[in-house]
This record gives structure tokens, C-alpha cells and sequence, in this order.
């Protein structure tokens, strides 16, 4: 009879043994010697906030500790306002003692509107470069993002934004002389050394401005907040009000159009994400008016009257000039994007 042995199991590896995690991290050493202690864990730390999100539109793109813009827009506001007081007060000592200029005398000097303007020019950088050193924001994406920015767009746009200025004025000038003040034009040496400072820093200041109030403090006011499109909104106004404010002037026309004004740039610098088109736009129109200012004051120096009752329903035209120029900046950014 034949019988068959039993076929055998299929061989199984007998089961891992798992060593304590202790003695898993020691190495075994010669005979009788201790085990090497275990080499401890250095923890990883945390990654830092990316201060910068390209999920977010330009202008609410910052994404900063809570108490970085606390530091960064008052003490930008503090040092325009000290850093114009001063440079005034020397300018008008200056002028008292070398030219006999009369204390009471508010005009703007070829000397009062180079110190004026390189003070305001002056913050357009030192805003950029705080925000990047204490914000750690590369100072490159506050001037535009997440684009570059183009050299290309600020020329295309500094030159429909001149030619939409001067039109504006042309119509102005013929349905209502008054509005524009272009009535008394005189060449003077006065006039001359305004012209210059004008063509030469008026550029400067403007860019300035656009620098410090929609390159930092728009995004810096809108980086409390967390969801876009709140902080975008708290940003543009929050930024809009206090350029409106600085210009110091209590009439309510005046103090309305620079607001708009304010709001218009910032649309403007939200629309194209970058500040070429609100850079460009500003330089035009002070670059325009400070020329035409100079040219019709009499061979005087130029008046700035902030006062109550300077402004008035005129001031409307202007501040539609402004709206044209955003719904300009819409229609050619459209075009631009695929």
C-alpha cells in the first residue's frame, strides 16, 4: 500500500520582532561595551508666512503680521509731514533774509516748490524700502504683481492719460474760462525757474505719492483682513481717505475731489495690478496743471488756495476726467489679457 507523506506548509518567515524606538536608534558596540546613545531630533521650524499672495489682487496681495502696518503707515504720514514742514520753514527763512520775501506772502517759489516736491518724492522710496525691510516683501512685487513691472505700459498710458488732460482743459477753458484760472499769462524769470522745477520734479513728487499711498498703504491697511475682497475694499478707501487728508483742506469740494481722486488711482492700480497707469496718470496731471500754472500767474509765483470756498460744482470735471481715466485703464488692460 502506498502512503504519501504530508505535504509541508509553505514556509512563513517567522514575524518581525519590533525593538523598542529606543534601542532601534542606538548602535551595537564591541562586545561588553555600551550601546551609543541615541542622536536626539533637532525640530524643524515652522515656515515663515510668505509675505506675498498671488491669490489675491494686487493691492490686497500683502499678507503681513498684525502689527507691521502699524508701524509702517503712521510713521510714513509722520516723516511727510515733518519732513515738508521743515524743508518749508527753511525754504521761507531763506527767502525772507536773502529775497525780502513777505512772511504773509502764500505764493509758491521756484525755491518753496523744489522743496515741496522732493519732499514728497523723497517718500515714494523710503516707503518702498521700510515696507521691504520690515514687511520682508521684495520690493519689486510693490511695485507690481504678479506681473513685472512694464516700462512699456507707463509710456502707452502717460501719453492717452496727457492728451485725455489737455482735452479736458481745451473744453473746460471754452465753456467756462473761470474754471480752469488761464487769464493772466506772463513770462518772468519767475516763470522760468517754475517751469524748470516743474518739468524737473513734478515726475518725481507724483510717482512719489503713488508709491507711498498704492504701493504700501493700500496693501499694507488691506493685509488686516483676511478674505480678498473685503481687504481690498478697507485698503482702497482706508488709503483713498488719508491721501485726501493730507492735502489739508477743509472745503468740501476740494477735499471730495482728492478723495475721488485717491479711489481712481487705487482703481486704477487694482485694475492693471501694478502702479505704471496711476503713476503715469498723476505725473500728467500735475505735470500739466503745474505747468499751465506757472505760465498763467502773471510772472508770479504760483497761488495754492486750499481754503474754504475755493472749490465748487466745477470741481465735477475734474473729478470725471478721473473716471475716464479708469474706464480707460479697463478697456485697454481687457484687451491686454489673453
Amino acid at each position: 500500500m502506498n502512503s504519501s507523506a504530508p505535504t509541508p506548509p509553505p514556509h512563513q518567515p517567522p514575524p518581525a520582532v519590533t525593538a523598542p524606538a529606543a534601542a532601534a536608534s542606538t548602535t551595537a558596540g564591541p562586545a561588553g561595551a555600551a550601546p551609543t546613545p541615541p542622536t536626539p531630533t533637532v525640530p524643524t521650524p515652522p515656515a515663515r508666512p510668505v509675505p506675498v499672495d498671488d491669490s489675491r489682487p494686487f493691492g490686497a496681495h500683502l499678507r503681513l503680521s498684525w502689527w507691521k502696518p502699524l508701524v509702517i503707515v503712521p510713521a510714513l504720514l509722520i516723516i511727510m509731514l515733518v519732513l515738508q514742514i521743515a524743508l518749508t520753514l527753511v525754504v521761507l527763512v531763506i527767502e525772507s533774509f536773502a529775497f525780502g520775501r513777505d512772511p504773509m506772502d502764500t505764493s509758491m517759489s521756484p525755491l518753496l516748490m523744489l522743496a515741496t516736491n522732493l519732499s514728497l518724492a523723497a517718500m515714494g522710496p523710503l516707503a518702498i524700502v521700510a515696507t521691504a525691510l520690515i514687511g520682508r516683501v521684495p520690493w519689486r512685487r510693490l511695485l507690481a504683481s504678479p506681473r513685472r513691472m512694464s516700462p512699456r505700459r507707463w509710456g502707452v498710458y502717460f501719453a492717452a492719460f496727457s492728451t485725455l488732460v489737455i482735452a479736458a482743459l481745451a473744453v473746460m477753458q471754452l465753456i467756462d474760462p473761470d474754471s480752469t484760472g488761464l487769464t493772466s499769462f506772463a513770462i518772468t524769470g519767475t516763470t522760468v525757474g517754475l517751469l524748470v522745477v516743474a518739468l524737473l520734479t513734478t515726475p518725481l513728487q507724483a510717482a512719489g505719492e503713488e508709491l507711498m499711498f498704492r504701493g504700501v498703504m493700500m496693501p499694507a491697511i488691506a493685509s488686516w483682513i483676511r478674505a480678498a475682497k473685503p481687504a481690498l475694499i478697507v485698503g482702497l478707501v482706508a488709503s483713498s481717505l488719508l491721501f485726501g487728508l493730507v492735502h489739508i483742506s477743509l472745503d468740501p469740494w476740494l477735499l471730495t475731489y482728492y478723495t475721488v481722486f485717491g479711489v481712481c488711482m487705487a482703481a486704477i492700480a487694482v485694475i492693471s495690478r501694478g502702479l505704471e497707469a496711476p503713476i503715469a496718470f498723476h505725473v500728467a496731471n500735475n505735470l500739466i496743471m503745474m505747468v499751465l500754472a506757472a505760465l498763467f500767474a502773471g510772472g508770479e509765483g504760483v497761488e495754492i488756495d486750499r481754503s474754504v470756498g475755493m472749490g465748487g460744482p466745477f470741481m465735477l470735471a475734474f473729478i470725471a476726467v478721473d473716471l475716464v481715466a479708469v474706464g480707460i485703464v479697463w478697456l485697454y488692460e481687457r484687451r491686454m489679457r489673453p
